[in-house]
This record gives C-alpha cells, structure tokens and sequence, in this order.
C-alpha cells in the first residue's frame, strides 16, 4: 500500500467528488471517500473496494473532523497522501437581500473555511509524501462577481486567493496546489438553484468531464511545460470567459457578465 499513490476527496459521496475518486481507483490509485453522508460515502468506498478505497465522516467546517478524518486515511493509505482535493461546497442562489443570511454565512463556512481546514490539516502528510499536490475545486464565477449568486461568487474568489497563496508558499516544498474552473455542471447542487446565467450559458458539463481534467492536472508536468500552471478552466465557454477576462478591460469583464447574468 506504502507505494500505491493515494487521493483524499472532500465531499466525494455524489457529484463531481464521487467522479473523481471513481476515475482515480480506476486507474489504481487508492483513494478516501469522505463527506458529511457518512455512510452514502462508505458504501461508495465499498463499490470500489476495500483494497482501493475508504469512507468516513467529514465535516469540513469542523478542524476536528479534518483530522480524525485525515488521519485514518493516512493510516489506511500507507502514511501517503499524493493528492488532496476539496471539493464540498454549496451553493444558494437568489438576490442577496432575498437570500436568509444564515445561508451566505454558511456558504462561507463551507466554502471558504473548509478548504482552508483541509489545506492546513493536510499539510504535515502532503510535505512527507514527494511529488503531492493540492487541486481546490474553484469556479468560473471566480473570474467576475456573479449577481444571483453573490456569496457563492465571493466564496470561489477567496478558494483562487487561497490556491495563489499556497502555489507560492508550498512551491519550495515540492507540494504543487492548483485550482480547477468549471462553469455549471449536472449535479444536484444546482438542485432548487437556477440563476440567469444558467439560461444564458446553460449546464453543458458532467461530473466526468470535471473528473477527466482533474486526473490530467495530477499528472506530472514534463518539458517546457514543467512551470506550475495553478488555474485551468473545464469546458469552452469557461476557458473563453476567462480568457477575455485576462485580455479583456475590467469594463468589458463587467459588460460581458451584466448580459449573461441579465443584471
């Protein structure tokens, strides 16, 4: 098991968590099923295999939970932890002022403070195995503030800052931390939550696509292309926005975005 790579998902019993530690055991890897449905998350595990797979508990507002949770996986995993993802989020859609503000608040907490748990729980494994990295799962809505879903927006604005950060703090250590971008996919996240830009830019993208990139970010970067890239967008209609976005005037950025959002 000690030489088997290994991958920690947060949120990983449905959705785009539950593709990915499905495309990792697939190709080997042994991988940790953890998300606030305990047992939804253990009997994935158990679907892959007890010799590939474990699941537990993760609360990821609550540091605790973090570490009981990274360290039965690490134990189960051989010491190693190749590969830390954080996925869990939420999301609540709506006008600010017609959105309940326990609900931003906890949009925060989840999103914002869960992957700076993970991040900093998952350290002392990630420096100890060689070659590891961090792939936060970030958002389009990150590359301009998105009205209707306004705390979920400055929640992805802060996982980018975070994903910075740490890319330049961690690089020394050989922990590479990057982020990925998709733009709306099929899961039951969206479940109750339509925004206009939903409707403008429809819900092209499935858990495996997201899952797909996530697996060609964990490969090793060889020849010229080595330097760290720390954020890559999933999907066209992302990768143009964010394109323009970095050639784009910030006016322009804010224009584009009034018409998809009809603001």
């Amino acid at each position: 098991m000690a030489n088997r790579k290994s991958l920690f998902v947060s949120g990983s019993a449905q959705g785009i968590g539950k593709a990915i530690v499905e495309k990792f055991a697939a190709s080997g890897w042994f991988v940790g099923v953890y998300d606030i449905d305990a047992d939804l998350a253990r009997d994935v595990a158990a679907s892959l295999g007890t010799e590939l797979a474990i699941g537990g508990a993760l609360d990821v507002t609550d540091p605790d939970s973090w570490k009981a949770a990274i360290e039965e996986f690490a134990t189960a995993a051989g010491g190693r932890l190749d590969l830390l993802v954080n996925n869990a989020g939420i999301l609540r859609a709506g006008r600010l002022a017609d959105v309940d503000l326990a609900k931003h608040h906890q949009t925060i907490e989840i999103n914002v403070n869960g992957v700076i748990n993970g991040c900093h729980t998952a350290y002392p494994y990630l420096r100890a195995t060689p070659g590891s990295g961090v792939i936060n799962v970030c958002s389009a809505s990150a590359i301009y503030g998105q009205p209707e879903i306004a705390s979920y927006s400055a929640s992805k604005y802060a996982v980018r800052g975070l994903t910075e950060a740490l890319e330049l703090e961690w690089r020394k250590e050989g922990i590479r931390v990057q982020a990925v971008w998709p733009l709306w996919v099929k899961t039951a996240l969206l479940d109750g939550n339509v925004a206009s830009s939903h409707e403008t830019l429809g819900i092209r993208l499935t858990v495996e696509d997201v899952a797909d990139q996530v697996w060609e970010m964990a490969q090793p970067r060889t020849g010229l292309f080595r330097l760290p890239k720390v954020h890559t967008a999933v999907g066209f209609p992302a990768k143009l926005l964010s394109t323009a976005a970095d050639l784009a005037p910030n006016v322009l950025s804010r224009e584009v975005n009034r018409f998809i959002t009809r603001a």
